[in-house]
């Protein structure tokens, strides 16, 4: 549920996203497999050198036949964007948060259902015995998953002072556009949300159009947002959920001798990315502390307040954001999990 939580001209990016797949001189053109990836994540991010990382192990493991292209920094358009992209055959595979993930099918939005997971243990926990349901659901889709990830818990920052729900309640609250059942949900709630493509975001904060969005401090420092909201109130309200995800048909065009093992690569340079992301959270917010930000820790009777606005509104999700089952599944792993079962 987008709770939570980089524009090229239209020639460039007509080139770079409904280009020739296959150099039409390359020898072995006809056996060459082309994966052209989009993402948010800026170049040079932990993010984007993990993908180039894949990139050259598919490479090596595939003899050569399978380049994976890159595009970061929202060059190939917002996460929704991408997926559309994807269906049409203009892009291949993406790597996206659980708002891009959710337009493929709203199951995924259940693992950032806001205050509901506790911990990153808890998260890994659910994400595993939930995760082959939800990897067939976006397969009936057409879409393999490549690899699980995540970026970090969600906070929210605004570009003045804030720390109780009421507070953010006035402020004009970034939310992705093409959700309107979440959009709904926020205003149910009493917020102000204003429903733009996140590669929007930064002028709509440079001008006023929006003064608080919620996303994880490693983002919200590689995309440069919080130069403009120098404020950030240190609530765990969701993990930001993701996946790198292609297109089944794409998939399936690479030889089936490779397959297994560059999913193998890909699952084995996201787990390091994951662990490595979550290392680097808090290390993200005293980088920005440096450069400004001011942060509140609050204390428990806010993040009660906080986890009461987020429950008061459960009623709506389920059913409207998130299918029933898997709602009740993440809630029903939570209690299974803090109850002491084991992976």
């Amino acid at each position: 549920m987008q709770m939570l939580n980089f524009k090229p001209s239209t020639a460039v990016l007509a080139l770079l996203v409904a280009g020739p797949l296959l150099a039409p001189d390359a020898a072995h053109a006809a056996d060459k497999v082309v994966i052209k990836l989009g993402t948010l994540a800026p170049e040079g991010s932990e993010w984007h050198n993990a993908l180039v990382k894949i990139g050259q192990r598919w490479k090596t493991a595939s003899e050569g036949n399978v380049e994976l292209k890159i595009y970061p920094g929202g060059v190939a358009g917002d996460e929704g964007d991408m997926v559309r992209k994807i269906r049409i055959g203009q892009l291949h595979a993406a790597t996206i948060t659980g708002i891009g993930l959710g337009t493929i099918h709203r199951s995924t939005i259940a693992l950032q259902i806001p205050m509901l997971i506790q911990s990153w243990e808890e998260l890994d926990y659910i994400r595993t015995k939930l995760g082959p349901e939800l990897e067939k659901e976006l397969e009936a889709a057409g879409f393999v998953v490549n690899s699980w990830g995540d970026a970090g818990w969600v906070h929210f920052f605004s570009t003045k002072p804030g720390k109780t729900p009421d507070d953010f309640r006035p402020m004009k609250l970034f939310v992705w556009t093409g959700d309107p059942e979440a959009e709904r949900v926020w205003r149910h709630s009493k917020f102000t949300p204003i429903a733009l493509a996140s590669t929007e975001v930064l002028p709509a904060l440079q001008t006023g159009m929006v003064e608080a969005f919620q996303t994880a401090p490693l983002f919200a420092l590689t995309s440069q947002w919080y130069k403009s909201a120098k404020n950030m109130v240190k609530i765990n309200w969701a993990p930001l959920n993701g996946a790198t995800i292609i297109s089944k048909k794409q998939w399936e065009k690479i030889d089936p001798k490779y397959r297994a093992e560059l999913l193998k690569i890909s699952r084995e340079e996201g787990e390091t990315l994951k662990l490595a992301v979550r290392r680097m959270s808090d290390k993200a917010i005293d980088s920005m502390v440096e450069r400004g930000l001011v942060v509140t820790v609050p204390d428990a009777a806010t993040i009660e307040l906080w986890r009461k606005t987020a429950e008061l509104a459960y009623p709506e999700v389920r059913g409207k954001v998130v299918p029933e089952h898997y709602f009740d599944e993440v809630q029903r792993l939570a209690k299974e999990y803090r109850a002491g079962a084991k992976p």
